[in-house]
């Protein structure tokens, strides 16, 4: 399974990225806007976790949608090494 990360910047809104979660990761707008704030103040925060061809496919649609706004948004992706490395 991999890891997709979305990285804070000083540029992209708020609401873009609850939007991008909301939008591409199907999360609901409570637990949206709680990544969002973790990303906001830990400067990196997990989308979700998916196999690796869907991992590629949501990291790929945010850069498209980021890049639509023209927001820097950093998105990548990693390998899950999960929960008892938390």
């Amino acid at each position: 399974m991999w890891r997709v990360l979305l990285h804070n910047d000083d540029y992209t809104t708020q609401e873009f990225v609850v939007w991008v979660l909301e939008s591409v990761f199907r999360k609901p707008r409570t637990e949206a806007v709680e990544v969002m704030l973790h990303v906001h103040l830990s400067g990196i925060g997990v989308a979700g976790i998916y196999t690796h061809d869907v991992a590629e496919t949501k990291l790929r649609k945010t850069r498209q949608m980021a890049e639509e706004q023209e927001f820097p948004l950093l998105v990548t992706m990693e390998p899950d090494a999960g929960p008892e490395h938390e």
